[in-house]
């Protein structure tokens, strides 16, 4: 029987070979196209909307980052392969053909190079891949601006901390990956290669002298890299947490002990790297040994044990003694940070505790001619029922409040924008052509304004104020425009082709310019409509036709008649989207809010925030956390939760705006001092307006309010940093916190959310300012502690303002005023007559009148508990003054009316603007008309004489001229009118006495 010749090697055919290039190519494309898609589809959007340098920078800065991180470490990795290789003992090359290593000696030595390659190719394009993820590291270090401040320690200036520390971080990262990937791969090699023989069977290991010299001089390497480190360690100690249940930064036992002690372990490191280096010349490898086993005895000795020890026994015992320098530190960082500045940032006022003189409070117009019974929380039903008129529309679950100029006088409003709901489209209006090239937008501006409603009478459960809605939609504007007369607000385009709620669509896209045209749907049967702004990207031809087809998974792209080539495509139409993605650096607030410009377009007004995870001794603060309210918590809401990351220094730089029917995008300048903004302004040029371009854009200022999540940041700071004393401070005896939501219907402690309204500036009686206000309580007290408000006016923005009480006084805060007002037996008796209807509480209002007065007041929103035609209708209206802040003697009012709850409290409603038509069917309704006629003061006030009748007439004229003086905006008329006011309310005191 005849033996077999050795079998080949198979080979494959031409066919094979064929399918196989195939499934390469196609398996290529399944892994790789889609991001390519994604890429150049996103380089498109980049160029309609004019920040194309935004992404190209990008991309190049990642190209780049992620070429020299991965040509240098794979460079050093192949190096030290490669020269195990070069340098491995020639003896080797006659070994045993039976020795196990001997295949891997044979196939390697085939292609050393391409061996060597192999796996640093591989850890080049990890390490390139980890580092191209920090190119905004790399760009903030090279245009890095000076904050021009230095740390208390080292007195480095802030911008070392925020721009270079965090590069040296990421330099020595890719360097230890870099040395310690070499040194693995370098002692396999060797022992590949015979350069490293283990030791066994009565035979001791050994090195060769290449060998030896290799590893020793990586290992070496990788040390002094441990000392560079360990001199930076230094610098991150200043935004260490060790105390972070008290305060960020670094203490008492960082600056004593750890920063010794990382110098001790520096040198240490030197002297162990120079013994690795002497490995070269001496063939001895105990003293590499022996000072690799110092170097790790010493970083848990002196590096963990020695600063843990002296914690525990030294600092602990008299910590308030011994942190008291670290904690002023930190108080001072924080206030810088976060822009609380005592004086700077923010004014501190004492709440006088001088009973509020009746006649002041009365004549505080600013504030009670513009007290808020709309609750943007509640009414969003009210204009979905009222203003919604297709079931396409739709409006976000939390309405904004703004402020608009109305027959003279600046009042304030809630509003929204009607945008198409595409969770809202029937069954036979979701097919691709409808969804996409028909319902492609929302039409119209709805506005209500917040101290006024008109009265529905009927049964109790259908009784109730409803909001006044003014409207600028297709329809009005249209017919304003025939009439040769002002659209409501100024309003010439009322389509919304870009909003948070159209944009809630899945996938967000919206096809203009097709043949079939955008359907008006409140324009008439059949009316047509073309979309006329060039925004978009433009699908003329079958490449990007393809492109989105493969995109969004949908093959109308290529196949349906309904595009041509005056079709483009809108897409990323939430505002907050189009923003972040426009300036990728910034971090955006959780709502946006609509504005009518003086050009009559709409504009989504986005807030935008420079941040900084590490400024040394700055409280480090979760944005997540700080933010969240009982707004959030409530289901159904568009407002989104804030990103989950730490910051420890925050600032509104930016304004945004995005036009609602272009989408077009425009950053502002807000802040020229910050130079977090600075920096990124150098790494984009002309993305950003300067600030002068904001100040030329009054119409802009206008209606900017101060943003709601960083005064949620600020708020929730302050109920620790308003104490500027270490000593006091660590004891956390006059901390605050922020008070719960007695409007939430939500289980927990749910925070209470600040509010936008128009009143008195602090300390400027009739002076009416827009604000965001919030209240704050003592700390497991239920009693109000401070009262916080930003002004939100173009004079004097963002001025903060802290009105304080002292700790020994028991002023009710939010919470126990409105579980006083509930349980008051006229209120309860009022409310058991709404038990057949679904009764909410609005949101209640903390305001300060008179000076030193303190009322509360609350909105009760009844509806139809069944039925789809129910919408809450303002039923009653709770009040609660003090005159004297921390006194007792305040009383509750209930009323269908907010000027016959504030009468029955002892504020005259004069002042109030008429904000509720008449109720037939309510009984109290004439009581409460009568009651409005009364003159100033509380009930039981002295009997009429000439003389007060005199004095009452005067202050009444006194308070016509204010308004007339407010209105006209003269200051010197406003100026008389107020010292006018000042000599009538003396006169009226006086004849009460």
């Amino acid at each position: 029987m005849g033996t077999r010749g050795p079998v080949g090697r198979p080979t494959l055919t031409r066919r094979t070979k064929i399918l196989i290039a195939v499934a390469v190519v196609l398996l290529l494309l399944l892994l790789i196209g889609p991001r390519v898609v994604a890429l150049w589809t996103d380089l498109l959007w980049y160029s309609d909307l004019g920040y194309s340098t935004v992404m190209s920078t990008m991309i190049l800065t990642r190209l780049v980052v992620f070429l020299i991180a991965g040509l240098v470490v794979g460079a050093i990795v192949f190096a030290a392969i490669y020269a195990a290789y070069r340098y491995r003992p020639q003896h080797l090359l006659l070994t045993d053909p039976n020795d196990p290593l001997a295949k891997y000696r044979e196939s390697v030595g085939r292609r050393p190079r391409l061996t060597a390659l192999v796996p640093a190719i591989l850890v080049g394009l990890m390490a390139g891949l980890v580092a191209q993820a920090s190119w905004a590291t790399v760009q903030t270090f090279l245009h890095g601006e000076s904050f021009g401040v230095n740390d208390p320690q080292f007195n480095m200036d802030i911008g070392f901390y925020a721009f270079t520390l965090p590069f040296v971080r990421l330099i020595l990262d890719l360097l230890f990956l870099a040395l310690g990937v070499a040194f693995v791969a370098n002692l396999l090699t060797q022992y590949v290669f015979g350069g490293l023989r283990l030791g066994g069977n009565g035979r001791r290991g050994s090195f060769s002298g290449p060998a030896r010299i290799q590893l020793a001089v990586i290992a070496g390497l990788f040390v002094l890299a441990k000392a560079v480190a360990y001199w930076f360690d230094r610098y991150d100690l200043l935004t260490g947490d060790r105390r972070g249940d008290i305060f960020t930064g670094a203490t008492y036992t960082d600056i004593n002990y750890v920063l010794p002690s990382k110098l001790i372990l520096m040198v240490i490191a030197i002297v162990c790297a120079l013994a690795f280096f002497s490995a070269i010349f001496l063939r001895d490898l105990r003293i590499p040994a022996l000072s690799a086993v110092l170097l790790l005895l010493s970083a848990l000795v002196i590096g963990v044990a020695w600063p843990a020890a002296m914690e525990q026994f030294s600092v602990k015992p008299s910590a308030a003694d011994k942190e008291r320098e670290f904690i002023q530190r930190n108080i001072t960082a924080t206030r810088d940070a976060y822009r609380i500045r005592p004086d700077q940032d923010i004014t501190y006022e004492n709440w006088d505790r001088t009973p509020a003189e009746p006649a002041k409070v009365n004549s505080d117009v600013a504030t009670l001619s513009n007290i808020r019974i709309l609750d943007p929380n509640v009414l969003d039903r009210a204009f979905r029922q009222r203003q919604a008129l297709r079931n396409v529309y739709g409006f976000p679950a939390q309405l904004s409040v703004d402020r608009y100029e109305i027959e003279g006088n600046q009042r304030d409003f809630l509003v929204a924008a009607r945008e198409l709901d595409p969770t809202r489209l029937g069954e036979n209006q979701t097919n691709w052509i409808n969804k996409h090239t028909v319902f492609t937008h929302g039409n119209g501006f709805v506005a209500a304004q917040a101290n006024k409603v008109i009265n529905e009478g009927g049964s109790e459960a259908e009784r109730g104020g409803v909001p006044e809605f003014i409207v600028a939609d297709v329809n009005t504007v249209k017919a304003a425009q025939e009439a040769g007369r002002r659209a409501p607000f100024g309003v010439t385009q009322p389509r919304i082709y870009f909003g948070e709620l159209i944009a809630s669509s899945t996938p967000d896209y919206a096809i203009v310019g097709s043949t079939e045209g955008d359907r008006e749907y409140d324009g008439g049967e059949g009316t047509q409509y073309t979309y006329t702004a060039d925004s978009g990207v433009s699908l003329s031809n079958w490449g990007i036709k393809l492109l989105y087809a493969i995109k969004y998974g949908e093959r109308n792209f290529l196949l349906s008649n309904a595009l041509n080539e005056n079709s483009r495509i809108l897409y990323n139409r939430d505002p907050r989207d189009r923003v972040k993605k426009a300036a990728p650096w910034l971090t955006v607030d959780s709502k946006t809010y609509p504005a009518v410009m003086a050009d009559g377009s709409i504009k989504w007004i986005v807030d935008g925030y420079t941040t900084l995870p590490k400024y040394p001794y700055a409280q480090r603060t979760s944005l997540q956390d700080a933010t969240a309210d009982s707004r959030q918590a409530n289901s159904g809401t568009t407002g989104r939760a804030q990103v989950n990351e730490e910051v420890s220094y925050v600032r509104n730089s930016v304004k945004a705006t995005v036009d609602a029917y272009t989408g077009e995008v425009t950053l502002y300048q807000a802040d020229d001092t910050d130079p977090v903004l600075k920096t990124w302004m150098k790494v984009f040029p002309g993305t950003v307006q300067p600030k002068s371009a904001l100040d030329a854009q009054p119409d802009l200022r206008s209606h900017l309010r101060y943003p709601e999540d960083l005064f949620k940041i600020q708020r929730s700071l302050l109920t620790r940093y308003h104490v500027g004393d270490a000593s006091t401070f660590f004891r956390a005896d006059n901390f605050w916190s922020v008070p719960a939501d007695p409007a939430s219907d939500q289980d927990g402690e749910q925070r209470q959310p600040p509010y936008y309204f128009t009143a008195s500036a602090p300390n400027r009686q009739n002076l009416a300012q827009f604000q965001l206000t919030g209240s704050l309580n003592f700390l497991n007290r239920p009693n109000l502690a401070g009262y916080m408000t930003a002004n939100s006016d173009p004079e004097g923005y963002g001025r903060l303002t802290l009105k304080t009480l002292p700790t020994d006084t028991s002023t009710v805060g939010p919470t126990q005023a409105g579980e006083t007002m509930r349980a008051e037996p006229r209120v309860q008796e009022q409310t058991k007559l709404l038990e057949n209807t679904r009764v909410t509480y609005g949101n209640l209002l903390a305001l300060p009148v008179g000076g030193n007065g303190l009322l509360y007041v609350q909105p009760i929103y009844t509806e139809a508990a069944t039925g789809d035609a129910a919408m809450p209708k303002l039923a009653r209206v709770l009040t609660y003054y003090n005159a004297v802040a921390g006194e007792n003697g305040a009383t509750v009012g209930i009323s269908t009316t907010l000027a016959g709850a504030l009468n029955q409290v002892g504020i005259n409603p004069a002042a109030v603007t008429p904000a509720v038509n008449a109720d037939p069917d309510d009984p109290d309704a004439e009581k409460d008309s009568e009651q409005d006629e009364a003159t100033p003061g509380t009930p039981g006030q002295q009997q009429s004489s000439p003389e007060r009748d005199a004095a009452v007439k005067r202050l009444g004229t006194a308070l016509a001229g204010v308004r007339e003086a407010q209105t006209s905006g003269d200051l010197g008329q406003l100026g008389d009118a107020l010292k006018e006011l000042d000599e009538a309310i003396a006169e009226y005191e006086r004849t009460g006495n």
